[in-house]
């Protein structure tokens, strides 16, 4: 029998806070926010927290986000760190594993059922694709240590449809709310918990792009996305400098979306 989880807590970067998944009010939801929805749905008073902050990097999320989880203790917690760190040109893949687990200790020493993830194949990704084999050896790190602590794991490398580019931003680096959907919808299924979609539901057959208009827009992209995103990072800024958790505390979420 599944657990009836009453409190979540999402810790992160952009990818939990939800980026480029908004509501009408301009405000991000993003997969974890889904999660939560459906959750709540059989527990009245299940209450939620998300702490994820855009542009952070692991230690940041370890400093700021997992001592007020330790405090919370919540029955689920969701962790995806690191990312952001893979990301920059001087990177050891096997030192942000190894802060990974020690944080992710912590975490499991709550009691909580810890959920972590495996980073997406950015094989069609202009520049990004050329860090996939620093991701892949990242995520193979991962995985030996979700099953090393007992953490269940969401592969988004194995989720097919998220190589389609309709998932991905004009930023190429942060979802859509159809790929928020999808990784809330394989979330769920790794949780234990029933839906009524399905995330592999695959695209329609996408209108073939002439040569010229993809290269002109991967130098759009580049100029409007990757060299600012460059940029902050040489001068040591961040796209979540002032930036706040959107749910600092554990809240019940129907009664806060209603």
């Amino acid at each position: 029998m599944r657990p009836a989880w009453t409190s979540y807590v999402a810790l992160g970067d952009s990818f939990s806070e939800g980026l480029d998944d908004l509501r009408d009010d301009g405000t991000p939801r993003g997969w974890a926010d889904r999660v939560a929805e459906r959750l709540a749905l059989d527990v009245p008073d299940f209450r939620y927290a998300n702490l994820a902050v855009r542009g952070k990097l692991l230690d940041q999320v370890v400093t700021d986000q997992v001592p007020v989880a330790e405090q919370l203790r919540p029955d689920l917690i969701t962790f995806s760190a690191g990312g952001n760190d893979i990301l920059r040109p001087q990177c050891d893949p096997d030192s942000v594993a190894e802060r990974f687990d020690a944080a992710l200790a912590r975490l499991v020493a709550t009691g909580a059922d810890v959920v972590i993830f495996a980073g997406f194949d950015t094989r069609k990704v202009p520049v990004l694709r050329r860090l996939r084999g620093r991701i892949a050896t990242f995520n193979e790190l991962l995985r030996g240590i979700a099953e090393a602590r007992g953490c269940r794991l969401v592969d988004l490398w194995a989720m097919t449809p998220l190589s389609d580019p309709r998932v991905w931003g004009a930023d190429r680096l942060h979802l859509t709310s159809d790929g928020h959907r999808r990784v809330a919808l394989r979330t769920l299924e790794v949780l234990g918990i029933p839906v009524t979609e399905d995330w592999r539901e695959p695209f329609p057959e996408a209108e073939p792009s002439p040569w010229t208009r993809r290269r002109q827009d991967d130098v759009q992209w580049a100029r409007e996305y990757a060299l600012p995103f460059l940029y902050r990072r040489l001068r040591g800024r961040s796209t979540g400098d002032g930036y706040l958790p959107k749910r600092p505390d554990l809240m019940p979420y129907l009664e806060v979306r209603s």
